[in-house]
């Protein structure tokens, strides 16, 4: 039976296994980043914090909405995960919050499993989620994913990409249109990116999870794609309803227009 926090069950003897998102990164690697975990469960917190600071992360623990803001602007962590169902502030609000302030990536724990709870989530910023109850050992990867992607490390010596009034920046991580740069999330860049190095080819949701979220459809739902796109179609699009820049095939995926 897969370990789940649920089942109370943790074994610190066990090393992080190779899943769907591919082998953890060394100690080295992780030296000196820092994830801010925010849960009012404190079994989830012990939980989540013994299986990050096995990956040599520094874990900061916050049990409420207030202590979560505290940590934030105190640590400034590389990335938050942040459960829905918080006492006060709950994580939508955090998450909005944090989303005025920083880019920070943050991943999303939540007992709703229904789509238009996770789609929230997503529109309002979150770069992934995580349905309770829910295998440490996933998260895990899930949060070496988010942070390798927000390292940008494959794309620090990429050229500029400039098409029309686009132009996106892989070294500073910076989209500009018409001039003016439009902020973006973590993955919302990784994704654009990979549309503008692919142009013309049409991927698939599945696909695309695959390349930019180190995922599938078997772990996650590809409705996370179609979110992306929405918002990045929001952000470079000047009629993100007619979108030319990223179209849709119908039936297929979608593709990026030059």
């Amino acid at each position: 039976m897969p370990e789940t926090v649920s089942e109370r069950s943790i074994n610190t003897d066990v090393e992080p296994s190779r899943g769907p998102y591919g082998w953890g990164m060394s100690l080295s690697e992780f030296s000196g980043r820092t994830v801010l975990v925010v849960d009012d469960e404190p079994m989830v917190r012990e939980v989540v914090t013994t299986y990050l600071s096995r990956d040599g992360l520094d874990v900061i623990e916050a049990s409420d909405g207030a202590a979560a803001l505290r940590a934030f602007e105190e640590k400034l962590p590389d990335l938050i995960v942040l459960d829905v169902m918080l006492p006060e502030i709950d994580g939508y609000s955090l998450l909005s919050e944090f989303r005025s302030r920083s880019n920070v990536p943050v991943i999303m724990l939540t007992a709703r499993g229904e789509e238009t709870d996770r789609v929230l989530g997503l529109e309002l910023g979150a770069d992934d989620y995580v349905v309770k109850p829910f295998s440490p050992r996933e998260l895990a990867a899930r949060v070496r994913t988010v942070l390798k992607r927000s390292d940008g490390a494959s794309l620090r010596s990429g050229s500029v990409i400039e098409i029309d009034d686009l132009r996106i920046d892989p070294g500073a991580r910076e989209v500009g249109v018409k001039g003016r740069t439009i902020e973006f999330t973590p993955k919302e860049f990784d994704l654009l990116v990979f549309f503008a190095t692919h142009p013309r080819q049409v991927f698939s949701r599945g696909q695309l999870l695959e390349q930019v979220w180190d995922s599938n459809t078997s772990w996650q739902d590809p409705s996370t794609v179609t979110v992306h796109v929405r918002r990045i179609r929001q952000k470079i699009e000047s009629n993100p309803d007619k979108p030319k820049r990223i179209t849709t095939v119908w039936g297929v995926g979608y593709r990026f227009e030059t």
